[in-house]
């Protein structure tokens, strides 16, 4: 059960603001609630069986403190992420017609999901936890960060306070990186802390130094 509440929460946290939960508020606007959190449902949990089974694998190739000290990088990494915001393109706030709504919102979801943040943080939760808690709990966590988001900003208008809702979640993202680095660590030598403390520098130089573009301001 551990396992499943930690993976609600982590991916719950991860899916406040990301690019997803926009798509999510937009194509609430065109199409039925009920149907856009089923489309997301079965595209989440159709993305997180392989990016779980990805993580599990790799989990049982590696040694147990390496992979914590990696995961905590790696959720400081989507800390970073989450404090430089996610942007829309053009073509994903569209709202598509001429085709079911559930089809619309599960292959935008399941396109939109490949590679992004939630997924690459269920690979990091997977590689130290069971499979089924993982799968299930960070499918849900997505489909519950969604849900909220649609909701509230159905009531608000579909305006929401990204900014403080992504440096709240971006400091969650630093804890528990860093109670992850040092669980997995705390046994390691200066050098390996050291070149992890590189690592997360640039990281956190790399996602601020660039903006969406959406987010800049007029010139």
């Amino acid at each position: 059960m551990h396992a499943f509440w930690l993976s609600l929460v982590m991916i719950f946290i991860a899916e406040l603001g990301d690019k997803t939960q926009l798509v999510a508020l937009t194509l609430a606007t065109c199409y039925n609630t009920r149907v856009v959190l089923f489309g997301i449902f079965w595209a989440t949990l159709a993305v997180h069986v392989f990016s779980t089974g990805i993580g599990w694998v790799m989990g049982g190739l590696l040694p147990t403190d390496w992979i914590a000290f990696t995961a905590g990088i790696s959720f400081i990494a989507f800390g970073f992420w989450t404090l430089r915001g996610d942007s829309l393109d053009e073509d994903e706030g569209e709202c598509k017609t001429g085709v079911n709504p559930f089809w619309i919102v599960f292959s935008t979801f399941f396109m939109a999901e490949l590679g992004d943040k939630t997924m690459l943080s269920t690979i990091s939760l997977a590689s130290s936890n069971p499979f089924l808690p993982v799968w299930i709990g960070s499918t849900l966590g997505m489909v519950l960060s969604d849900g909220l988001a649609v909701i509230v900003g159905k009531m608000l208008g579909a305006k929401l306070p990204e900014k403080a809702i992504g440096i709240g979640a971006s400091l969650i993202f630093f804890v528990f990186g860093a109670w992850k680095m040092y669980e997995g660590g705390r046994h390691f030598g200066i050098a390996v802390w050291a070149a992890g403390f590189v690592i997360v520098a640039l990281i956190g130089y790399l996602f601020l130094r660039v903006r969406p573009e959406s987010s800049k301001g007029s010139s």
